[in-house]
């Protein structure tokens, strides 16, 4: 066997040994297998896919562990395996883990513990997070994963989340557990009401309509088709002899809105005869005449048999049962009834519901209950019950002639955990509201001021976020109170905190150390001298605070303190959930101290290499640079202006792909070879632009950029004549634009720049020639003036050019600042460099230091020169 071979054998053997120690748990086992029904509901795909979310992976899984196969209960992206054995799973080895530990692995194929996993071999996971799912007896039933095809590490703070997820997993399964389990038992109770034989009518006395329930259709002998719902039908059904009796009792109810009770004999269509007892009474409208009479019916042909029969099914229901009489005396009461209410029958039997129990007089209980008794409708309905029951319970009441009859459940578990369920999503709710915040933040400080009001009331009654400036002062920014009249108080409050703190305080202690602290209100009073942040804090009156650092890396850069009043409880899943939002706050803005000093070392190598431009006597430069708005956009826009050795004035601009540090590095590098490649030859703008291509290209620089070159240069007649020539050429920049004398954009032909830098060395580059008169104007500029999201290029550099024409007469140095306050606002979405020649009207008289102007000599044709 080879290494390969090797390593798989030896994580076969992992799998298996993990896949031993859960089998050997019976306790284990059945808790697993009684969560596994409950595994197929939507809530479990919902927080795998949460999970995924959260902590960015492709796929995720909830697994349930049984005796010998692994279930996938629910998934988010490709799933690891939705049944399989046991040995055969990551998710048995996180299992099989001691309580608390999770399975990290970074890099799954060099990971001895699991590189030899299927899921590994197949390629399906390279890094992969577990935590196991343990029940309240702390036996685990399953793991909660999230997985990447590639390796990747994995954060502190994840891990914590994948353990709170899994916390809401398993309060998921518990959940649907309970429910299912509680849908079987009202399953069994409609079951139980149908086996005791009782049907139900209503007869409506103004339209004569007579509406049996199906139960009751059948003792008659009729099919629910053919009943037409008169009192023919009935009275079709009853013994010649009982028609009389039944007509008058029926009538005597009616006429005093009072109570019907009979007994008769039922001839069905087969021959057969039936005894019936029927109760019920007549209803009174608005007039005080009956308006309606309602009852139930059950067959009493073997009497006593049904009494048995219903007797034996009530003791036998998983549901509590009673029943009370006209004056609200117990008159039944079950077995299960006698454990839910703590009560003996023997001590409830005739005694008064409100005496029994003090605390239903005037609650829930006895409005809903008088609510049947008057509308003759049942009614179902949760209420809460106090100690000693103290409970939860659902009920289900429906009037009788006799009284009102009671069947209810206790619901307490299931309500603790929908309780349970809903403080975690809210929870999660809370962190992704939290997460969105600070990712879309452009201002972190405003940010970090508007957390607390995100975490109250959610996680506390109370909150203040402290950040440490970077001179290491701590500095309260944002507070919160979940009473709007207490706000301004708090605010007070977190103006003079900090310059009353003691250096042993716990905010002190925690920016020190790094730890959560956790006081009582009494200890921080006690902290303060007297002054107004005691007064302060002696109105808030918190019970106790817990001061949660704001952690970054290696540093704690704030601090989230909690406080909660007297009558609010302390839950430990809050603390914890708060502690994950801290830490979110602490990277953000770690993050952004990070990337501030970034992009102030990337602007400042950008500036340092801009120098001032020369000048010369027959010409004014002018250059600004500017750089974007947005930190995360600086990068390598450029400009230069110099005189070559035969004395002709040189503009360069450019832009380096990229927004960073490393495209404002290879700026620098660009810039440097061009001028090193234009001072030494004294060539022209084409054949500077292929040396410097040569050169990336020698060099290896792995860089692309953009870049106009342009040369202004005169023959002694042209000077004599006033007249300038600008040459120059275009790797794939935005052409020059040329402002005549008399204030017109100079056309320069059609642009069709030639290929970028850093593309191919050998490329044929072209060179333009233009004429210039004294007092015209050279812009040359970097797509950051003309780019919007909004608008196209050619929209922008329209834009530009409308704007020359207007500041024209500017002087040179005022036309470039009002330039970029009308196309750029000031604040640019990209840099912006500008390098702008004037040429003086006429000439001026050269101090006789300067020497002799240089003019270099006619350049001859090119074949590739317009």
């Amino acid at each position: 066997m080879d290494g390969s071979d090797r390593t798989a054998g030896a994580e076969r053997g992992l799998g298996d040994r993990a896949a031993d120690r859960l089998r050997g748990d019976r306790s284990r086992v059945d808790a697993a297998e009684r969560l596994l029904p409950s595994a197929d509901g939507p809530g479990l795909d919902r927080l795998a896919e949460l999970a995924a979310r959260l902590l960015g992976t492709s796929s995720s899984q909830v697994s349930l562990l049984g005796d010998v196969q692994l279930i996938a209960a629910g998934t988010g992206g490709v799933d690891v395996g939705s049944t399989g054995p046991l040995q055969e799973s990551l998710c048995t080895v996180t299992a099989a883990l001691p309580p608390g530990e999770a399975l990290v692995v970074t890099d799954a194929r060099s990971d001895d513990r699991v590189s030899g996993l299927p899921p590994v071999r197949a390629g399906t996971v390279g890094s992969y997070l577990g935590v196991a799912l343990t029940d309240a007896a702390g036996c685990p039933v399953g793991a909660l994963c999230v997985f990447d095809p590639e390796p990747r590490p994995w954060a502190p703070s994840e891990i914590a989340t994948l353990r709170q997820l899994a916390s809401s997993v398993m309060t998921e399964l518990e959940l649907s557990s309970l429910l299912r389990r509680y849908e079987n038992d009202r399953l069994r109770w409609e079951l139980a009401t149908e086996a005791g034989g009782v049907g139900t009518w209503d007869w409506d006395l103004a339209t004569g309509r007579l509406t049996w329930d199906e139960q009751l259709v059948v003792m008659f002998g009729y099919d629910v088709d053919d009943f037409d719902q008169t009192i023919e039908a009935f009275n079709d059904r009853l013994h010649p002899d009982d028609r009389a009796s039944v007509g008058e009792a029926l009538e005597q109810a009616i006429e005093t809105c009072g109570r019907y009770d009979a007994t008769y004999r039922v001839v069905r269509p087969d021959g057969e005869t039936r005894w019936v007892h029927a109760r019920g009474r007549a209803v009174a409208g608005r007039h005080g005449r009956a308006v309606r009479a309602l009852g139930a019916a059950y067959d009493i042909t073997g009497e006593r048999e049904a009494a048995t029969l219903v007797t034996r099914t009530l003791e036998a229901m998983p549901a509590g049962f009673y029943s009370l009489d006209r004056e609200w005396r117990f008159t039944h009461v079950n077995a299960e009834a006698e454990r839910l209410l703590q009560a003996t029958r023997e001590e409830l039997l005739g005694r008064e519901l409100w005496e029994a129990f003090p605390d239903a007089r005037g609650s829930v209980f006895e409005n809903r209950y008088r609510e049947a008794v008057v509308t003759g409708q049942p009614i179902s309905f949760d209420a809460y019950y106090p100690p000693p029951l103290d409970g939860w319970y659902e009920l289900r009441a429906w009037p009788s002639p006799d009284g009102l009859s009671v069947y209810f459940l206790e619901v307490t578990e299931r309500r603790h955990a929908q309780e349970q369920a809903d403080r975690a999503a809210q929870r999660l709710s809370l962190l992704a509201n939290v997460s969105a915040d600070l990712a879309g933040a452009l201002d972190q400080q405003a940010a970090m001021a508007h957390l607390p009001e995100l975490v109250v009331p959610a996680l506390a009654d109370f909150c203040i976020v402290t950040v440490v400036d970077p001179d290491g002062r701590p500095r309260d920014v944002g507070c919160w109170h979940r009473d709007p009249v207490m706000r301004p108080l708090l605010e007070r409050y977190t103006e003079v905190r900090m310059d009353s703190m003691p250096p042993d305080s716990p905010a002190a202690c925690s920016l020190r150390t790094g730890r959560q602290g956790r006081s009582a209100g009494s200890d921080v009073l006690a902290l303060l001298g007297p002054g107004a942040a005691r007064e302060l804090l002696e109105q808030l009156a918190p019970r106790e605070a817990v001061v949660l650092p704001m952690r970054g890396r290696q540093r704690t850069l704030g601090l989230l303190t909690l406080y909660y009043a007297e009558n609010t409880p302390f839950r430990a899943e809050n603390v914890a959930t708060a502690q994950e939002a801290a830490d979110r706050a602490g990277l953000a803005l770690d993050n952004g101290r990070l990337y501030s000093a970034q992009q102030q070392l990337a602007e400042g190598l950008q500036r340092s290499l801009l120098t001032e431009p020369p000048e010369p006597d027959h010409a004014e430069i002018a250059v600004r640079y500017l750089p974007a708005a947005e930190a995360a956009r600086v990068g390598g826009d450029w400009y230069d202006a110099f005189l070559q050795p035969g004395g002709a004035t040189m503009l360069v601009i450019g832009d380096v792909v990229g927004h960073d540090t490393e495209a404002a590095a290879a700026m620098g590098q660009l810039r440097g070879l061009l001028r090193g490649v234009a001072t030494y030859s004294d060539a022209g703008p084409r054949e500077v632009l292929r040396g410097l291509d040569a050169s990336m290209t020698t060099l290896q620089i792995p860089t692309l950029a953009t870049a106009a070159v342009a040369r202004l240069e005169q023959t002694p007649g042209e000077v004599d004549q006033g007249v300038t020539r600008m040459r120059w050429a275009n790797a794939g920049h935005l052409p020059p634009l040329v402002i005549t004398e008399d204030g017109k954009i100079a056309e320069l032909g059609e642009w069709t720049g030639d290929l970028l830098l850093g593309v191919d060395p050998g490329v044929q580059r072209r060179e333009t020639v233009v004429t210039l008169n004294r007092g015209s104007t050279v812009l040359l500029y970097t797509d950051g003036l003309v780019e919007r999201r909004d608008s196209d290029l050619d929209a922008g550099i329209l834009r530009l050019r409308e704007a020359l024409v207007e500041l024209a007469d500017l002087p040179l140095q005022a036309l470039l600042d009002e330039l970029l306050e009308r196309l750029v606002h000031g604040r640019p979405e990209d840099d912006v460099a500008l390098v702008a020649v004037r040429l003086h009207p006429q000439d001026r008289p050269r101090p006789p230091e300067a020497g002799p102007t240089r003019v270099p000599p006619t350049v001859p044709p090119d074949p590739l020169t317009s």
